[in-house]
């Protein structure tokens, strides 16, 4: 086999090389267009069989895993004990073993010990808890606030920040889907945010109760007609994130998709500047319709 390769002429490598790159160059001139479409805005989606946490894309989120980190040894090592100390008795105490069983009834140092450990593992547990919920609850200096009503069976958001303008988000059906766009969660409106800026979530809902649950930032707040929840998140990369209404809302409950952006700082300026124009106002007419009645005045 090493004579008969060695035999090729001086020249076939790099002319193999060369046809190797044509064709490579020619795929990419047939797809490259779909691909860089595709590739604009990186997508990050729920994995088949996937069996852990969606990558963290948040402070939240990264601190939810690191103490889900921690559950997982802790509940670990005590399965563990618990099946060795079954293990132990089925065998050291068996019928065979102790044809005569004993009657010890009370053991002080065993009751103690059996109390306080648990005590000790409850504490460990209790102060990255607490730690985590009200590193979660709210953030003091919000970059950016958005509000969002929960309604059967869409999103409308709110930026009172940027020009008090407002949307709504529905479910973009599967037969007119575009290439790329995930079933049960496009929406026809997405929400925007600039990477690396706290934003301040207002969550609130306008009929039944609903919940606006992002999992990649660790986000997960009910909205309760005649109530304003608060949470808040900073997304640490660009991208489309989705989540969805984490809450029974109702017979299309799943049909209540969230899409998010996030995008530099200088293209969350320019798109709020448009939306000014393409959206309404909350507390006026939408520029469309002011655009239409003054047209026909």
């Amino acid at each position: 086999m090493r004579r008969i390769f060695d035999r090729r002429p001086a020249g076939a490598a790099p002319r193999m090389l060369l046809i190797a790159a044509a064709l490579m160059g020619a795929f990419a001139a047939l797809f490259g267009g779909l691909g860089d479409a595709l590739a604009e805005v990186p997508q990050q989606l729920p994995k088949a069989w996937a069996l852990n946490y969606q990558d963290a894309a948040s402070p939240v989120m990264q601190e939810v895993e690191r103490f889900h980190n921690l559950l997982m040894w802790v509940i670990t090592l005590i399965t563990i004990f618990v099946l060795a100390l079954l293990v132990y008795v089925m065998v050291r105490f068996r019928a065979s073993a102790n044809p005569v069983p004993s009657k010890t009834s009370h053991h002080t140092l065993v009751e103690v010990v059996w109390t306080v450990v648990p005590i000790l593992i409850l504490v460990v547990i209790a102060v990255p808890s607490f730690k985590l919920l009200y590193y979660g609850d709210k953030t003091k200096e919000a970059g950016l606030t958005i509000k969002a009503i929960g309604k059967q069976w869409f999103w409308t958001y709110e930026y009172p920040d940027n020009g008090n303008f407002t949307f709504d988000a529905i479910l973009v059906p599967e037969k007119d889907l575009k290439p790329g766009q995930p079933r049960l969660l496009e929406t026809d409106n997405t929400v925007v945010v600039p990477v690396d800026t706290n934003v301040r979530l207002l969550v609130t809902a306008a009929d039944v109760i609903h919940a606006w649950a992002m999992p990649a930032f660790g986000v997960k707040k009910d909205g309760v007609p005649g109530r304003l929840n608060e949470t808040w998140f900073r997304a640490d990369r660009e991208g489309l994130f989705y989540g969805q209404c984490s809450e029974i809302c109702g017979a299309y409950h799943g049909y209540m998709p969230i899409k998010l952006q996030v995008v530099s700082k200088e293209a969350f300026a320019k798109w709020a500047e448009e939306a000014k124009q393409k959206f309404a106002s909350v507390d006026g007419p939408s520029p469309r319709l002011a655009a239409a009645d003054a047209t026909a005045q």
